[in-house]
């Protein structure tokens, strides 16, 4: 006769002594909600929005392929291999011309300055008042939003003054736009995180919005939220103050680098103090659900045709750099910047989709093989797949061939805990 191990009362009592590990992985570590993730943030002075923009972005970007020889010479140039070179010249084309812009960020912050109340004031509810035409007519960018000045004590009444006007003159347009966005810069504590929330809560009960609809990015670009005064990193306990409502982190590469004092010259993305950063912006966020994004380069793709190349090897390089260390996202400052990016996704995905289909495949129709896949293993193929369609890199015909699995699959493998509560939401009706 087998012995077990634990009686039932055991088990029980087991299950009661870590209800609280239990309920605490449940909620504060969801995983990723399965939404699309922009691979980049455009950012422009808010005044400079017109809901034209992303169009006139996209137009320029060709243009200056086209002056540089046309998007098969400059795909060459960017070092795409040949077997790759004409479906990235083409995906990146057609990228240019029917989504410029992913996710696009009107700056009231650094890039805005103080220009005085009235100013401000007028230049916000403009800025919501063309959003809001942007969205009705069906042209603005998937996500879109505003860079509000950060909360320390010389800004703090200007920024929750700007938010607030933003907010409200959306919502006298109508509905929030789905794909909102704020961004909430210079944070330094755990206690400008929290304030942000409940800034956030008081303004959806004074506008009966669905508790947790107003969520925010947080900019990691001071030391002090990488290593606190005590001597830990408060960067994670900042997201779970919050509650759910940190949607990001995103690396803020020159105000990080200046606080550290690194010359001017050597502030970079690839610079060992902006690795490390990111390192604990990586491991703070992991499966909180909360995505991350790189910053941007300087270096902008300006001047004379030597001088473009030299700029879009770079950031072409760095895009590369970043999404092979999970960053899949970064910042975009110049028009011209569109191309290295879509350029460096595009080949990302596309080189990596053979060898994820067929492991996918075997992994799912158990076929034997060298590699040995585990469900974890599984989930990241899946997400990278599901990550190369929602930027066009990929078809879902493309998969279905190569892989034999349909979307929704894919997306069950991706997320299986977002399957699972659907099945049991459905069964529960």
């Amino acid at each position: 006769m087998t012995q077990r191990l634990l009686a039932s009362g055991d088990l029980a009592e087991l299950d009661r002594f870590l209800a609280e590990t239990d309920r605490m992985l449940a909620e504060r570590f969801p995983g990723d909600d399965g939404s699309r993730q922009p691979v980049h943030t455009v950012y422009v002075p808010a005044d400079r929005y017109t809901p034209a923009l992303p169009a006139e972005w996209g137009a320029t970007a060709l243009a200056a392929v086209e002056t540089q020889g046309g998007m098969a010479a400059v795909v060459r140039e960017l070092g795409v291999p040949d077997e790759f070179a004409a479906d990235v010249a083409s995906l990146v084309d057609a990228k240019l011309r029917t989504e410029p812009i992913e996710d696009l960020r009107l700056d009231f912050e650094d890039g805005y300055g103080d220009r005085g109340d009235e100013a401000e004031d007028a230049d916000v509810r403009h800025a919501a008042e063309l959003i809001a035409a942007a969205v009705d007519a069906g042209t603005a960018p998937a996500y879109i939003g505003i860079r509000f000045k950060c909360l320390e004590a010389p800004t703090r009444a200007r920024g929750i003054r700007s938010l607030d006007l933003f907010l409200t003159t959306l919502l006298k347009a109508g509905e929030l736009p789905a794909g909102l966005v704020l961004t909430l810069p210079k944070v330094t504590t755990v206690a400008q995180v929290e304030a942000m929330a409940h800034i956030c809560h008081r303004f959806e009960e004074h506008y009966r919005l669905n508790p947790g609809r107003l969520r925010f990015e947080v900019q990691v670009e001071t030391p002090q939220l990488i290593l606190g005064p005590d001597g830990t990193s408060p960067l994670a306990a900042a997201i779970h103050a919050a509650e759910g409502r940190v949607s990001g982190l995103h690396y803020g590469t020159y105000d990080y680098s200046a606080s550290l004092g690194i010359a001017a010259a050597y502030q970079s993305m690839e610079h060992p103090a902006a690795d490390h950063a990111k390192n604990v912006m990586q491991v703070a966020a992991a499966q909180t659900g909360v995505r991350l994004s790189d910053g941007s380069t300087n270096i902008l793709p300006v001047g004379d045709d030597d001088a473009v190349r030299t700029a879009w090897r770079l950031s072409a390089r760095l895009t590369r750099r970043s999404l092979e260390r999970g960053y899949y996202q970064g910042w975009d400052l110049h028009p011209a910047q569109l191309v290295p990016r879509f350029v460096a996704n595009t080949l990302f995905y596309r080189q990596g989709f053979a060898a994820a289909a067929t492991r996918l495949r075997n992994y799912v129709y158990r076929v034997e093989s060298a590699v040995m896949d585990e469900p974890a293993t599984a989930r990241a193929l899946a997400a990278f797949v599901l990550r190369g369609i929602a930027c066009g890199a990929v078809t879902e015909a493309e998969v279905q061939d190569a892989a034999g699995i349909d979307l929704a699959s894919l997306n069950a493998l991706a997320h299986p805990k977002l399957a699972t509560t659907l099945i049991t939401t459905q069964e529960s009706a």
